[in-house]
């Protein structure tokens, strides 16, 4: 594992970390405060829920939508498209990135997951993490209730069927369903 002051870049890079390591959780600190404010606005302050957005996420596209609440461990790994929306209780553990592209949907309850833990109990006790990146493409429907891993890419112009687990990578043009998410239609 890498030292004090590489932290950070240990774990977007996908290195194992220790996630309760000081620097790790102070960010995480900064951002919950953010998102306290974000989620506590009343709806019509829109303008201001969108400025916290613009400030927490890595970057984003002029026109998207997320509504409260919404959670994420760091914001900054976040990238979302042109034209991204996301309905009620999306969570994004964001130790690694996660890049949406534009005109994506996200449902309601959706949780999507870049951090991995040791199967060892003994290591997995110690805290130690690793991180993979998810990409989604352009085009992209993901019904309520979807959980995705760690690792996976969806392709351009997919639906993910509610209440999906996506534990593989899912290709274009594709309709995909179930637990574990597997294709059903072409589109």
């Amino acid at each position: 594992m890498r030292e004090e002051k590489d932290i950070w870049e240990a774990m977007v890079s996908g290195e194992e970390y220790v996630a309760s390591h000081p620097e790790l959780i102070r960010r995480l600190r900064i951002t919950r405060e953010k998102l306290w404010e974000f989620n506590n606005l009343r709806p019509s302050q829109e303008e201001k829920q969108k400025a916290i957005l613009r400030e927490l996420l890595g970057g984003f596209g002029a026109h998207f939508q997320v509504n409260q609440p919404f959670r994420c461990d760091f914001g900054e790994n976040i990238y979302i498209g042109e034209n991204f929306f996301a309905n009620f209780n999306l969570t994004i553990l964001d130790e690694a990135e996660v890049k949406f592209g534009d005109n994506v949907f996200i449902g309601p309850n959706v949780s999507i997951y870049t951090a991995c833990h040791p199967l060892e109990v003994e290591r997995r006790n110690q805290l130690i993490e690793w991180a993979e990146p998810v990409r989604i493409g352009d085009n992209v429907w993901i019904g309520g209730s979807t959980t995705i891993l760690p690792g996976v890419t969806i392709g351009d112009n997919v639906v993910i069927g509610a209440g999906s687990v996506v534990t593989k990578d899912i290709p274009s043009n594709v309709v995909a369903v179930g637990n574990p998410a597997r294709v059903i239609k072409k589109l």
